[in-house]
C-alpha cells in the first residue's frame, strides 16, 4: 500500500476530510434568474409574466399550473401566492439587438457570454442580465432599469404615456428583504380588495332587499283596500236589500208575483200623490242613496219592484 518503488503518500491521500462545499457562481445564479422560467426551469420565451414578487415565468407555464394544481411540479412553491390569471402581469419587453437568440453557438466553437442579455432598458440601453437592477410598472407591464427610474424622475411611463404611481412599480428578482416588502404589500392590497367588494356586495343586497319590501307593502295596502270595498259594497247592498216600503212610510210586502196593469197604475197614483204628482221613482231614491251611478240604478230596481210588487 505504498512506499513500493520510491511513491510517498501524501497526508490528504490517507486521512479523509470534510468534503468542500461547492460554491455556486453567483454570476450564473443570476443570469439563469433572469434568461430560466421560475416555474418550469426552461428558457424565457414570450409571452413573459411577471407576478407581484417580481419573479419571470413563462405565461404557458403559469397557465397550465392554474389549470392542474395538484400535478407535482419541482418549484411549485414559488406559485403559491398565485391565485388566478389576475395575479400576474405581462411584460412589455425590449430586445437587445446583440442578442442573437441560439443560432449564435449552434455548432458549439463560438464563446457564449452569458452576459449578454436577451431584453434592455429602452431608456438607458442597460442590458438585463442580473448585474443591474430591473423593475416593472403594474399599470402597463413596461420594463425598465432602475438607473433610468431615478434619472428621470416623472409619473408617466417613459414607453407608452400611461400614468403610474410610487406604489405600482414592483421590482424583478429583487433580494430576499425586497421580496419581503413585496409580499407584505401584496397582503395589504388583497386585504383592502377584500374590503371593497364586501362593502360592494353588502350595498348591493340592501339596494335589492329594499324595493321588495315596497313591494311588499304596496300589495298589503291594495289587499286592504280591496277587502274594505268589498265590505263597504256587500253592507250597502244588504241595506238595499232590508229596505222595504214600510222604510218610505209605506206598508206591505213583497211578493214574487207580479201584479196587473191596472193596479200598478193604481199603486203608481197613490205614490204621486202621496209625494206630489212631479215626484219620479229616481228623485224618490236619490235622497236616501246618493253614492254611484250602479249603487243607485240598483236602489232603482228595487224601490220600483216594491213599489210594484206593494
Amino acid at each position: 500500500m505504498g512506499c513500493d518503488g520510491g511513491t510517498i503518500p501524501k497526508r490528504h491521500e490517507l486521512v479523509k476530510g470534510p468534503k468542500k462545499v461547492e460554491k455556486v457562481d453567483k454570476n450564473a445564479e443570476l443570469a439563469a434568474k433572469w434568461k430560466y422560467c421560475a416555474l418550469s426551469q426552461e428558457k424565457l420565451k414570450r409571452p413573459i409574466v411577471s407576478c407581484d414578487l417580481g419573479r419571470l415565468y413563462n405565461k404557458d407555464a403559469v397557465i397550465e399550473y392554474l389549470l392542474d394544481k395538484s400535478a407535482e411540479r419541482p418549484n411549485a412553491e414559488t406559485v403559491v401566492h398565485i391565485r388566478g390569471i389576475r395575479d400576474i402581469k405581462e411584460l412589455n419587453l425590449t430586445d437587445n439587438p446583440e442578442w442573437e437568440g441560439e443560432r449564435r453557438n449552434a455548432k458549439g466553437d463560438r464563446y457564449e457570454d452569458i452576459n449578454c442579455g436577451m431584453f434592455i432598458c429602452p431608456v438607458v440601453g442597460l442590458e438585463m442580465n442580473g448585474k443591474h437592477r430591473f423593475c416593472y410598472l403594474q399599470t402597463c407591464g413596461c420594463v425598465f432599469s432602475d438607473r433610468a427610474m431615478k434619472e428621470v424622475k416623472t409619473e408617466i411611463c417613459h414607453k407608452c404615456g400611461d400614468p403610474f404611481k410610487i406604489e405600482d412599480v414592483i421590482v424583478l428578482n429583487g433580494t430576499k428583504e425586497e421580496v419581503e416588502k413585496l409580499r407584505e404589500k401584496m397582503e395589504e392590497r388583497r386585504t383592502k380588495a377584500k374590503i371593497k367588494k364586501s362593502k360592494k356586495s353588502k350595498a348591493a343586497e340592501a339596494a335589492v332587499s329594499t324595493p321588495s319590501e315596497s313591494k311588499d307593502d304596496t300589495q298589503v295596502d291594495v289587499a286592504g283596500r280591496s277587502s274594505q270595498q268589498n265590505g263597504d259594497e256587500s253592507s250597502q247592498s244588504a241595506a238595499a236589500a232590508t229596505t222595504t216600503p214600510a222604510n218610505l212610510g209605506h206598508s206591505g210586502a213583497a211578493t214574487t208575483t207580479a201584479p196587473s196593469r191596472a193596479g200598478t197604475a193604481g199603486k203608481t197614483t197613490d205614490l204621486r200623490a202621496a209625494f206630489g204628482s212631479n215626484a219620479t221613482l229616481e228623485s224618490l231614491a236619490t235622497p236616501c242613496f246618493n253614492t254611484s251611478i250602479q249603487f243607485r240604478c240598483q236602489c232603482l230596481l228595487e224601490v220600483s219592484l216594491s213599489f210594484v210588487s206593494g
